[in-house]
């Protein structure tokens, strides 16, 4: 492609004014490789640090309100601000204020639970990239993580964290590779089990785990995983539907930490 080209030879959408003009913009901004799951990362360190901050400024280092001692609590997050920040509540106040299902994903309360889901989100998130492409793959981060919240708010959970969308990755890489008997397949399909059993064992044996969020991120990124194409969009009207799909996540992201703001600075 020629760099004064103004339409793309793939799929002949302008490169000047449309959602993937505005995608090749932004992929300039980020690494070549798994680009959506180091913005996912930086995303979540970045409101981690954030929180981290206003807690410090709040609490000091008092445990277990929030600060840098402690084991479990290292670096944890008061309660106050991870509700202010948009932490997921039980069910009749995530309705009022219904951008906690997006905002609770990239929340998290402690440097220990921030540590574990990164840990996980960089092992399976370039696996799910590479095989739908960036766009639906950010895609289904977010609606998985907010399937993982509906569930858990429902069930009166406080909770925040990105383990609902990391279980629906899961979740969408078990039912991609089931009925697959290739070796490759195989040894994804190994890979998957042993997280999930991994995560089972967390869940059951230490206090504080959502497990309905992730039974609710689960069972979402399941469904995707039979309803979607287990592939990079290839025709043109897959790649703007791509488009259309993780700009529209993107969009719903952005616009729910805003109204975090607008609550934060909204006189009472």
């Amino acid at each position: 492609m020629g760099t004064t080209a103004t339409r793309c030879h793939q799929c002949g959408a302008s490169l000047t004014f449309s959602l993937a003009a505005a995608s090749r913009s932004l992929s300039r901004l980020l690494p070549e490789q798994s680009p959506i799951t180091y913005g996912i990362l930086t995303i979540c360190c970045a409101v981690y640090v954030a929180t981290l901050v206003v807690t410090m400024r709040w609490t000091g280092f008092a445990v277990p309100s929030g600060g840098l001692l402690g084991i479990f609590n290292l670096g944890a997050i008061n309660s106050r601000v991870l509700i202010g920040a948009g932490a997921s509540l039980p069910l009749g106040y995530n309705l009022q204020q219904p951008w906690r299902f997006l905002t609770a994903v990239f929340l998290h309360g402690s440097i220990l639970h921030i540590a574990f889901n990164m840990w996980v989100l960089m092992d399976i998130g370039p696996v799910v990239e590479e095989m739908y492409g960036s766009a639906r793959y950010f895609f289904i981060f977010v609606v998985t993580g907010v399937g993982g919240y509906v569930l858990s708010s429902f069930m009166g959970n406080f909770s925040m964290g990105a383990s609902g969308a990391l279980l629906g990755l899961i979740g969408v890489l078990l039912a991609m590779t089931m009925g697959r008997r290739t070796a490759g397949m195989q040894m994804l399909r190994s890979q998957i089990i042993r997280w999930l059993i991994y995560i089972l064992v967390f869940g059951l044996l230490m206090r504080g785990i959502d497990n309905w969020a992730h039974a609710g991120g689960f069972v979402t990124g399941f469904i995707l995983g039979k309803l979607m194409a287990s592939r990079p969009p290839v025709s043109p009207q897959e790649r703007k539907r791509a488009y259309a799909l993780g700009w529209t996540a993107g969009l719903a992201v952005a616009a729910s930490f805003a109204m975090v703001v607008l609550t934060l600075i909204r006189p009472a």
